[in-house]
């Protein structure tokens, strides 16, 4: 569904992945009240065209949709076309679209988390109460890296050009406290993936490679990988290095981090401590940051943070 809005030639273009709900959902919602043109996308193109109608209900006319599976270079390819076509750039992409790298085990009766359940509960035994209501597998570590990492890496690919046509383009890449290298126990993993000035795209598939392996054999916590959600951590803090070598790379554009924070979504059961709304609006700040502002950057809580 391309929708028919005419555009001036100052209005600012943005695509947001995965923005059928959650976080993505209010992403759009907040870039669209601030009067950009917004191409939500998703996966399963009723939800996405469901998304658009419920906040063109709310008067926001400035957004369309399109189709998009960034695990599909196909379809990755289709929505590169179609941005060339109808705008010949592209001022914001924000990369919403993950997967937590999990299967629940949670009682279907229950679903998700129940607010008096988690009553009481700071962020850490909640996400302790999340982690005893999953499991990691290795098929599902290997998706999420497929997904958060390498379908994200893709997408920016893609779209790059679009990016560089426009005269203030920006990634916004929707990071997590969870890809913070304090999290490493390996040193030299730790520093390698600090280390932006040598760190290449090619020795990050490579480390990615290894903590694969590692996972099937079991030895994630001997080699000092992080611990309980293993894979979106080092998907995370891969994406964190990537970016940061994209910056280095590309200074032309600005490319940064966000941490929306602990949030109450699909993905977190509904056990977060923050809205939706709440989380959006951190990685929108990040997005509409005036010109000039920072690059290579991590931010939480609206301001620059460490990515160690």
């Amino acid at each position: 569904m391309e929708g028919a809005i005419s555009n001036p030639p100052n209005t600012r273009i943005a695509v947001v992945t995965g923005g059928n709900k959650g976080i993505g959902l209010e992403v759009c919602r907040q870039l669209a009240g601030n009067d950009v043109t917004v191409v939500l996308t998703a996966r399963d193109e009723t939800r996405g065209t469901a998304a658009v109608e419920k906040l063109r209900e709310l008067g926001l006319s400035n957004i369309i949709f399109h189709q998009l599976e960034i695990t599909d270079a196909t379809s990755i390819a289709r929505l590169a076309d179609f941005l060339k076509t109808r705008f010949g750039k592209l001022d914001i992409l924000v990369n919403n679209a993950a997967l937590g790298g999990i299967e629940y085990v949670r009682d279907p009766v229950y679903g998700s988390a129940r607010e008096e359940e988690l009553s009481g509960m700071d962020m850490d035994q909640r996400l302790g109460w999340l982690w005893e209501n999953c499991r990691e597998t290795y098929e599902t570590a290997k998706e999420g890296l497929r997904t958060n990492y390498y379908g994200t890496k893709h997408v920016v690919e893609a779209l790059l050009p679009l990016l560089q046509a426009s005269t203030d383009g920006r990634i916004v890449n929707v990071s997590s406290h969870f890809g913070q290298l304090r999290l490493f126990r390996n040193e030299e993993l730790k520093q390698e993936l600090n280390d932006i000035d040598n760190l290449t795209e090619e020795r990050l598939d490579e480390l990615l490679d290894m903590f694969l392996k590692d996972f099937k054999a079991g030895t994630v916590e001997s080699r000092g990988w992080p611990m309980a959600f293993s894979a979106y951590k080092v998907a995370k803090a891969a994406m964190n290095a990537y970016s940061r070598i994209l910056a280095r790379r590309h200074s032309e554009l600005r490319i940064n981090c966000a941490h929306p924070g602990y949030v109450k979504t699909h993905m977190t059961i509904n056990s977060g401590l923050l809205t939706p709304e709440e989380g959006g609006s951190r990685v929108v700040a990040v997005a509409l940051l005036p010109e000039g502002a920072a690059t290579g950057a991590f931010f939480e809580d609206f301001k620059e943070s460490s990515f160690v």
